[in-house]
């Protein structure tokens, strides 16, 4: 395959190979100046490239953000109806103060462990980055 000759843009006396060489034997000022005009080239298509990740980062974290806020919601509406049911249920068995008693002691006793098990976690953590190893 034959190279391919390009006219230089510049004065249109230099004809370059399809690599951008002139026909002749680039001299070392030729080959630098080669040399950082495809660096200049390459780090502008970068810095392109990272801009439209960056980009593409953003949006797509504020659909994942909106998606996890709208199922915490449900969520908690969720907990409120079982709760609502729970004490509508046993309230029959138990009588109405009977059952809130019962279903509120159930989730005192449920937010007790929570927390005894974050509590758990924060010192693991502590102890992780103060470099302390601890077991268990």
């Amino acid at each position: 395959m034959e190279p391919v000759a390009v006219v230089d843009q510049d004065d249109g006396s230099q004809v370059h190979d399809e690599a951008g060489y002139p026909d002749d034997d680039p001299t070392l000022t030729e080959d630098l100046r080669l040399l950082v005009s495809q660096a200049k080239a390459f780090a502008q298509a970068e810095i392109a490239f990272q801009k439209s990740r960056a980009a593409y980062a953003a949006a797509e974290s504020r659909t994942i953000l909106v998606l996890f806020i709208a199922a915490a919601v449900l969520v908690f509406f969720a907990v409120m109806a079982l709760v609502v049911g729970s004490v509508i249920a046993l309230g029959p068995l138990l009588g109405p103060w009977g059952a809130m008693g019962a279903v509120t002691a159930l989730l005192l006793v449920i937010a007790v462990l929570c927390v005894l098990r974050a509590r758990t976690g924060i010192q693991r953590l502590m102890a992780a980055v103060s470099g302390r190893e601890e077991m268990g």
